[in-house]
């Protein structure tokens, strides 16, 4: 029996290509769709807050030690910082959305991409271990920029991937 997505398009259901993450929902944009993204972006917002968690910690620590009229400068210095870096953040991954939407990566690319970012994950976790460590002064500040990134690649219309996938499949 042929799927809606198929007889919508002419399209065979065999032919929409598996995306990282969206499967083959990216297609016909259900339920299943959203749910994804959805649950994608639901992981990524636990990671952020574990992560903004660390970072205020490391902060917290580093703070301790400065007196008190620097303290409150050095914080004031912080959050200012970090408001800047959340826009940045927001703003970097915006234009990069941008720039991938006018060259959008093929589905066997971003197949591709995704299996080399997970072959580099642990390499760069544990060198990221020792700079985390380096900049303990700053690092509410690289959390703040991390999450404008995450939440700017979240609420998009539509991720690269599918306009790759969406131009493959019209040839």
């Amino acid at each position: 029996m042929a799927s809606k997505a198929s007889s919508d398009s002419g399209v065979p259901a065999t032919a929409i290509p598996a995306l990282p993450g969206l499967g083959t929902t990216w297609y016909a944009r259900g339920p299943r769709y959203w749910l994804r993204r959805a649950l994608g972006a639901a992981l990524w917002f636990a990671v952020l807050a574990f992560v903004c968690y660390v970072a205020l910690r490391l902060y917290g620590s580093f703070r301790t030690e400065l007196p008190p009229v620097v303290r409150t400068v050095w914080d004031g210095a912080q959050a200012a910082g970090s408001c800047v870096a959340l826009v940045w953040g927001w703003r970097v991954q915006r234009r990069g959305h941008r720039a991938e939407l006018r060259q959008p990566p093929s589905p066997g690319w971003a197949r591709a991409d995704k299996r080399d970012a997970t072959r580099r994950s642990p390499g760069l976790a544990v060198a990221g271990r020792a700079l985390l460590l380096v900049a303990t002064p700053v690092v509410p500040a690289l959390a703040a920029w991390l999450a404008g990134w995450v939440v700017a690649s979240f609420t998009v219309r539509e991720y690269p991937s599918e306009a790759g996938a969406r131009r493959a499949l019209r040839g």
